[in-house]
């Protein structure tokens, strides 16, 4: 992709499972991300008001843009333009490409939040020149995307669900497992169980982190257990796909090297005995990943229409 083509912006909207942030993209020659214009509002409580939201604030930020990429989160088969299914917002079966399509005058790429994520680690940021990677947002879920071989893995929009691995306890998750790394190693599964613990009413896991810091018992008994879910999570993916590189995101990552990539370093080499242990790196794109990924789908979608005849 030229440097060139991306100065252009691209209209983007990021969906995750708690807010939805659109903007205009483009990449600097030094291929560091401009974005501008970003906004940022609450998802809806029911999905019919998600799918409805998400149609018109892509409608918005789409007028006079070259090009339209929308990322969301779940289960999305990119190549039918469908989400399939999303826990945390709770649509089924949506084809967002055909309804993004009949909204906009400009060409439309729809992906995955976490793969786009992943895209713009692995285009530019800190996966980049890894051909083994995952990509691993931590905050209201856990997902990943993966890259083997320098090619990412879809498998029909499922792969890289590691949020819904068994690693123990006994949280359920809202897919309907027990146990799952999502419901025990989350940003959102360390506040629940702080709060049941503590009986508070702490909203973040920055709050919880602050807690431990300060010397509380509960917030550290809870935390060292999230990380440790973690790293038997992390444990499972390295068996299976043997990938060089973790590169860590989301809202977790923002408690740093101190309390979480050290730890999590330290706990994934004592799980991992068979083969090389994976390097854990924070992610170049902590909080705008989905938006440069998204720009860059749209990039590639506009490039493509440029040659149809």
């Amino acid at each position: 992709m030229s440097t060139v083509q991306m100065q252009t912006p691209m209209a983007v909207l990021d969906v995750g499972g708690s807010s939805m942030r659109q903007a205009r993209v483009s990449i600097n020659p030094d291929g560091s991300p401009r974005i501008e214009g970003m906004m940022s509002l609450g998802v809806p409580g029911s999905a019919d008001a998600a799918v409805a939201q998400v149609l018109e604030m892509a409608a918005d930020i789409a007028v006079d843009a070259a090009a339209l990429g929308v990322v969301v989160p779940g289960i999305v088969d990119e190549d039918a333009g469908v989400g399939i299914w999303s826990e945390n917002i709770g649509w089924k079966n949506v084809p967002f490409a055909e309804l993004l399509a009949q909204r906009v005058d400009c060409p439309v790429a729809f992906g995955h939040d976490v793969r786009a994520w992943g895209l713009a680690e692995a285009t530019l940021g800190s996966a980049r020149g890894r051909d083994n990677v995952a990509v691993v947002p931590v905050g209201t879920g856990i997902a990943a995307a993966l890259i083997i071989d320098g090619s990412p893995l879809r498998a029909r929009g499922v792969a890289g669900e590691i949020g819904h691995l068994r690693v123990g306890g006994d949280q359920p998750c809202a897919c309907g497992g027990i146990g799952c790394l999502e419901a025990s190693a989350s940003a959102t599964a360390i506040v629940k169980s702080y709060n049941a613990e503590a009986q508070a009413t702490v909203r973040g896991a920055v709050e919880v982190a602050q807690a431990l810091l300060d010397g509380d018992p509960i917030a550290a008994r809870v935390w060292w257990r999230a990380v440790d879910y973690l790293a038997d999570g992390l444990a499972a993916v390295s068996a299976v796909l043997a990938p060089q590189t973790f590169v860590i995101g989301g809202g977790l990552a923002g408690a740093g090297e101190e309390l979480l990539f050290e730890p999590l370093r330290v706990r994934l080499a004592e799980r991992v005995k068979y083969g090389e242990v994976p390097e854990v790196v924070p992610a170049t794109f902590a909080g705008t990943g989905g938006l440069v990924g998204a720009a860059l789908l749209a990039q590639r979608r506009f490039a493509e229409e440029q040659f149809e005849f």
